[in-house]
C-alpha cells in the first residue's frame, strides 16, 4: 500500500513538473525571455561602452597634460 502511494505521488509530481516545463516552452514565453535577455545584454553593452569612452577621455586628458599637448597647433 505504501509503495503504491509512493508511486502515485511520484507520478503526480512528474506529471506536474512535465506540464510546467511544457508551458515554459510556449512560444510567447520563449519570445518574452529572449526579448528580456536581449534588452539586458544591450544595457550591459551600453554601460560598458560608456565606461570605456569615459576612461579613454580621461586617459587622453592625462596624456595631453603630461606631454603638453593642450596648446599644440593642429597641422592641416
Amino acid at each position: 500500500m505504501i509503495r503504491r502511494l509512493f508511486y502515485l505521488s511520484l507520478g503526480a509530481f512528474l506529471a506536474f513538473w512535465v506540464m510546467r516545463r511544457l508551458q515554459a516552452l510556449h512560444p510567447t514565453h520563449v519570445v518574452r525571455r529572449t526579448a528580456d535577455g536581449a534588452a539586458g545584454m544591450l544595457a550591459r553593452v551600453r554601460d560598458f561602452t560608456s565606461d570605456a569612452l569615459g576612461e579613454a577621455a580621461e586617459r587622453e586628458t592625462q596624456l595631453r597634460v603630461r606631454f603638453g599637448l593642450d596648446n599644440a597647433e593642429i597641422d592641416n
